[in-house]
C-alpha cells in the first residue's frame, strides 16, 4: 500500500472511530430521554451534574482524564491518541445532542420502551463502530485492564467491580437507577459480541486492516 493508499486508509478509521463515538452518544441521549435508567458510568456523570452542576458531557470527559492518570498511575498505561480523543469527542456528543434538543423525553410507556430499545441498540453497534478500526481503548477500559494487570484479577471481576462502585456512588448523587441500568448490564455484552465481527469486515484489508488487527469478540 503506498503512502497515498496509508493515509486513505488512516482516514476512513479516524473516520469509523469518530461516527461511532456519535452513534454511541446518540444512544446515550436516547436512553437518557427514555428514563428507565442507564448504564453505570452515565448514572455517575448525571449524579454529579445534578448534584455539581456542568454538563453530563463535561463530566463524562473530566471523569475520563481522571480514569487516564488512575490507568497510568496504577500500571503505567500510557494513553493513545484514540484514548484521548475517546474521552473529549464522546463528551462533546453527548453535549451537542442535549443542545440541539431534538429528542423529547418520553412520557408514555410505549415511547420509554421505544427510546431505550433503540438508544441500547445504538449504544452496542457505535462500540463495535470504534472498536473496530483499533486506534485505541477508551479511558474506562484502559482502567479495567489496569487493574486486571496490577491485581490479578479477571476481567470480569474488575469490570463487575468498577460498574458496581460507579453505580453506587451516581445513585447517591442523585443518578437514575432503573430497570433500565440493569438491561444494559445484561444485553450490551452480548449486542457487542454481535456488532464487532460486522464492523471488522468492513475494516479488513481495503480500509487498513489486517486480519492479525482484528479483534474476536
Amino acid at each position: 500500500m503506498g503512502s497515498r493508499g496509508k493515509e486513505r486508509a488512516l482516514l476512513i478509521r479516524y473516520t469509523m472511530f469518530t461516527l461511532g463515538l456519535a452513534v454511541m452518544a446518540f444512544g446515550c441521549l436516547l436512553m437518557i430521554q427514555a428514563d428507565m435508567g442507564v448504564a453505570s458510568w452515565d448514572v455517575l456523570h448525571i449524579g454529579l451534574t445534578q448534584t455539581l452542576g456542568l454538563t453530563i458531557g463535561i463530566w463524562s470527559q473530566i471523569v475520563g482524564g481522571i480514569v487516564i492518570f488512575l490507568s497510568y498511575f496504577i500500571a503505567r498505561v500510557k494513553p493513545g491518541v484514540g484514548t484521548v480523543l475517546n474521552m473529549l469527542l464522546f463528551g462533546l456528543f453527548i453535549d451537542l445532542f442535549v443542545w440541539l434538543d431534538f429528542v423529547p423525553r418520553a412520557d408514555r410507556l410505549l415511547l420509554k420502551g421505544c427510546w431505550f430499545g433503540a438508544g441500547l441498540l445504538l449504544f452496542s453497534i457505535g462500540i463495535g463502530m470504534y472498536i473496530s478500526p483499533r486506534l485505541g481503548a477508551g479511558p474506562r477500559d484502559s482502567l479495567m485492564l489496569a487493574l486486571n494487570e496490577r491485581m490479578g484479577w479477571s476481567i470480569q471481576r474488575v469490570r463487575f467491580t468498577i460498574e458496581l462502585f460507579m453505580l453506587t456512588v451516581g445513585w447517591l448523587l442523585g443518578g437514575p437507577v432503573s430497570i433500565g441500568t440493569l438491561l444494559v448490564a445484561v444485553f450490551t455484552g452480548p449486542l457487542i459480541q454481535r456488532t464487532i465481527p460486522f464492523w471488522e469486515h468492513l475494516m479488513r484489508e481495503p480500509y487498513g486492516m489486517t486480519r492479525k488487527e482484528q479483534i474476536h469478540a
